[in-house]
């Protein structure tokens, strides 16, 4: 049997620093309050000349070196984001050329910060059908575009980065286990950008009204959020009769220090078995996991043979797991 195996991995994110102590000169705001309710301490902000396509190609080369591979030995390329350059083309398709990738295939999918899950559910079927033999998945995001940092609720949040992966078959008795993805549309209105899309495209009436900024109920996404991921944590180990005392490692999705907690309670995993970076990033949604896999693997906290849990919640509502033996 066929099974996708991430043979490597790439991360990037932009120079620029905003502490908690800078947006207290923006906004009202503490850098006690922020890191007692998330986490953060800082983000990363790229500059005027950055787009999405530009940090998911830096992650992308990233991973490329660190597998001794040419863009030309990619068939395909997935960008998980929620903000694009733009509308169409693809960021995909952007960064396909950018890299030089003349014989891959390439487009994006948006589940928000659960994207990058999405898209190994997405890969690994790929994979195992022999569809493709070699793919590259890139989760990007440049938030700081959609952000209103006159929003002492949200601005405190985010931040911008990329990381990336690059996935191919084994027959060897690792890789990716199993995926779970799911969504609830009933709650998009949670976490969302209303404008420009179909239903609010751009106007000076949607530009007044900030429609183009990120929107979120905080207290209403938190409670959904862990209540959901820890369900979704014990699910995936029930359905691999796997007990969490086998996990080596919790990987989950940067949002909020409270959730990662929760959840880690929920699995009655210590400290030592869970990787957290929020502290220096935020929530970079999409780019938010495989970041952290990439400093994880750096940190030689991947060991060969051992299971480590993905999981992430996101707008939409959606959320997802992967289940990985490295």
């Amino acid at each position: 049997m066929i099974r996708a195996s991430i043979i490597s991995t790439g991360s990037y994110v932009p120079d620029t620093v905003i502490t908690n102590n800078d947006l207290e000169r923006i906004v009202d705001t503490s850098d006690d309050w922020i890191v007692e309710r998330t986490g953060i301490r800082e983000r990363r902000i790229v500059d005027s000349s950055q787009a999405t396509s530009d940090l998911a190609c830096e992650a992308a080369r990233n991973a490329l070196k660190k597998a001794h591979l040419r863009p030309k030995d990619i068939d395909l390329i997935i960008v998980a984001t929620c903000t694009p350059d733009m509308a169409f083309p693809s960021t995909a398709c952007i960064v396909q050329d950018k890299l030089g990738a003349r014989h891959a295939a390439a487009f994006d999918i948006n589940a928000a910060c659960s994207g990058f899950v999405y898209g190994l559910h997405l890969v690994s079927s790929l994979i195992r059908s022999e569809a493709h033999k070699r793919i590259l998945l890139v989760g990007a995001e440049v938030l700081s575009r959609v952000t209103d940092w006159q929003d002492r609720t949200t601005c405190v949040l985010f931040g911008d980065g990329a990381g990336a992966v690059i996935v191919e078959g084994t027959r060897e008795k690792r890789g990716i286990i199993s995926t779970h993805i799911h969504s609830d549309g009933s709650l998009g209105d949670l976490i969302m950008l209303p404008g420009g899309g179909s239903r609010f495209s751009c106007s000076m009436e949607t530009i007044l009204k900030k429609l183009h900024f990120i929107k979120m109920k905080g207290n209403e996404t938190f409670k959904v959020a862990v209540r959901t991921l820890e369900e979704l944590a014990t699910r995936t180990m029930e359905e691999n009769n796997l007990d969490p005392s086998q996990l080596s490692l919790l990987i989950p999705h940067q949002a909020n220090i409270r959730i990662i907690q929760a959840t880690a309670r929920r699995l009655n995993l210590t400290e030592d078995k869970v990787f957290v970076n929020i502290e220096k990033y935020g929530n970079t949604s999409a780019a938010s996991i495989p970041i952290a896999l990439d400093e994880a693997i750096r940190a030689g906290r991947v060991i060969a043979g051992e299971y480590i849990l993905l999981e992430a919640f996101g707008g939409g509502l959606t959320w997802a797991s992967a289940l990985v033996k490295w």
